[in-house]
């Protein structure tokens, strides 16, 4: 398989916060990179409310929807409503450590099983004609890492995935929280890399803590792409410089301030859209937190947002009040 650019930088699904206006923040900032929704079960978008839980912006593109399951044929119609809204991929998550989705058997406990995976996946291929993929951990509690990880990347592989997000962290699905998951089980990039070098047909994307640029392009001299999650989210300033990194493999995690006033210019009347649809202007504010972080002025426009975004009918003087506090700020000589 030839390296698709599409894949070389993601930003990780992540429940409660990769929401619709998240990822329209997160596109003004950066045109390249492949945007992901929460996880939504295969259930909620058979039978749920489809614009709430999986409507999205046409400038978000390209987006991928995340599905929660582990039922092939809720899974293929799940996919095929998705392929109807014009998603660009559907993802099965097999990484997702937390007791919700164990109790619906999906999330991380199918790593344990990559028949029923298998199954998923050629069921999915069957009914759209979009890309299938799937983002897993190495492995689960006491089981082996290697041989969970190759056996269960060849089962799914056979099955058409060509595709793997690979979180390079075990799941312990009893002992730590979804929290504790996300940092306490020590990395294993080397495992990965081995699974890519392996298994060179396949696209290998690299996630698990990553936070910066720099180390997003000396991962992408052996993977075919990287996700970071918590860094992307926290400090959304580097997805100005995530273009870059695309097509050049070049990190600069240097904070552009003229890319990050223009974003909001680019973000600021798809804003004005949405509160006039009724949404709080909190909604949109609260993924932009850490767009100045370390700047001058930081402060003052995290307070203001963080104070003001969440009153009645607050409106986007309210914006213009937090920049003030970054554009106005002295720098030092």
């Amino acid at each position: 398989m030839k390296t698709n650019q599409t894949y070389r930088f993601s930003v990780a699904p992540m429940m409660d916060w990769t929401d619709r206006h998240c990822r329209m923040f997160h596109r003004s900032l950066s045109k390249r990179a492949l945007l992901w929704t929460e996880m939504v079960t295969a259930d909620a978008v058979i039978h749920g409310d489809r614009s709430r839980l999986i409507g999205f912006n046409e400038a978000e593109h390209p987006v991928v929807l995340q599905l929660g399951g582990s039922e092939p044929a809720k899974l293929a119609e799940a996919s095929r409503i998705a392929e109807g809204f014009g998603y660009d991929e559907v993802n099965i998550n097999c990484g997702c450590p937390s007791d919700r989705v164990q109790s619906g058997r999906f999330g991380a406990c199918l790593m344990q099983e990559p028949d029923v995976v298998a199954d998923c996946v050629a069921a999915m291929r069957d009914a759209v004609s979009i890309p299938v993929t799937v983002k897993c951990r190495v492995a689960v509690d006491e089981d082996p890492p290697r041989e969970t990880l190759f056996g269960f990347v060849d089962k799914v592989a056979a099955a058409g995935c060509e595709v793997f997000t690979v979180h390079a962290r075990k799941a312990w699905l009893s002992g730590l929280s979804p929290k504790e998951n996300r940092d306490i089980p020590p990395l294993d990039y080397d495992l990965v890399a081995d699974l890519k070098a392996e298994r060179p047909d396949l696209t290998i994307i690299l996630n698990g803590g990553i936070k910066t640029l720099a180390d997003s392009a000396e991962h992408l001299k052996t993977f075919d792409g990287v996700m970071l999650g918590r860094a992307a989210y926290q400090t959304p300033y580097l997805l100005a410089a995530a273009d870059r990194l695309i097509e050049t493999g070049e990190g600069d995690d240097t904070l552009d301030m003229d890319a990050c006033l223009a974003a909001l210019e680019t973000y600021r009347p798809y804003m004005a859209e949405q509160l006039a649809a009724g949404w709080k202007l909190s909604s949109m504010t609260r993924h932009m937190m850490g767009l100045f972080a370390g700047q001058p002025g930081a402060r003052g426009w995290r307070r203001t947002l963080s104070e003001k975004a969440v009153k009645p009918g607050a409106d986007l003087s309210v914006l213009d009040e937090a920049l003030r506090h970054v554009t106005e700020a002295v720098v030092p000589a």
